[in-house]
């Protein structure tokens, strides 16, 4: 395997987008796949797979830091993988079985669903008026309670536990298949219908977003392998700039989050990646 700093650009590259991920709170494959396609013009199915490599990096500090806050739910996160794991899996055998042209087409479409539905996410007042009527209601009922490193008592009764792994193991199969739509569903779907409170959610979402991007990522490193040297030397040049990439601006983007409001940021994504459909639809149209 001959490793070359061909792709050295790409360590800012990642540090801008790993910071913007961070501090909306969004999977940085969501911003890796389309660069990888559509700039470095790798197959669809390549650029998947090297995405979700790089996003798994870019959780680790992340888990770290809500793990040592204790403000993780493992039994809800146990219970989502069940489902999102082997739907992952099965996203990534559909990746690497249908023709390229037809998942960069999912992936279109995928993108724009994406964006309409990151414009639906609570902003800040209903965010808060959702977190109040949970501590309201199950005050004294709430059958989890979770004591966070700082000391607050979080109380709270898991809803919609069915529907929630359906939704979310649909959410893990589209991980597997083009790399992004769990993390940006479990947030508010965890908050708005499970009636877990925003905090809880986030932690737990990114410990599940993080082991089924890591299971999906290790079926796309398993194909990679049986695609020849060439593939996996390219994947390698790639991820060693991604990897430090991510890690530098996950601590980036944590610190910008917590000084700045995010509402107008995630208002020009979700145009950003209507934008990145469109270009990939259109890409497949005029082939």
């Amino acid at each position: 395997m001959d490793i070359q700093p061909t792709y050295w650009y790409i360590l800012p590259i990642s540090i801008i987008f790993a910071s913007i991920a961070a501090t909306i709170g969004i999977g940085g494959a969501t911003f890796f796949s389309p660069f990888f396609m559509i700039v470095l013009k790798l197959n669809p199915e390549v650029a998947i797979g090297t995405a979700l490599i790089t996003e798994v990096f870019g959780f680790t500090s992340a888990i770290l830091g809500y793990s040592k806050k204790r403000l993780i739910d493992y039994k809800l996160a146990f219970k989502v993988l069940v489902g999102t794991i082997p739907m992952a899996v099965l996203g990534v055998f559909l990746s690497h079985a249908i023709r390229s042209d037809y998942l960069k087409l999912i992936f279109g479409i995928g993108m724009i669903l994406l964006a309409i539905k990151f414009l639906q996410k609570p902003d800040v007042h209903e965010t808060k008026l959702l977190n109040e009527n949970i501590k309201k209601d199950f005050a004294d009922t709430g059958k989890t309670t979770i004591t966070t490193r700082s000391g607050e008592i979080i109380k709270y009764t898991v809803c919609n536990v069915h529907k929630g792994r359906v939704i979310t193991s649909i959410g893990g199969f589209f991980v597997g298949l083009i790399s992004t739509g769990l993390g940006e569903l479990n947030d508010f779907f965890f908050l708005r219908t499970c009636r877990v409170p925003s905090k809880i959610a986030t932690g737990t979402s990114v410990l599940i977003v993080a082991i089924t991007a890591l299971a999906a990522s290790l079926g796309h490193f398993k194909f990679f392998m049986g695609m020849g040297e060439t593939v996996l030397t390219n994947v390698a040049n790639i991820i060693i700039f991604t990897i430090p990439g991510v890690i530098i601006g996950g601590q980036l983007g944590a610190f910008i989050s917590s000084r700045m409001k995010s509402q107008a940021l995630e208002f020009f994504i979700s145009i950003l990646f209507i934008a990145i459909g469109a270009i990939t639809l259109l890409e497949v149209a005029t082939k």
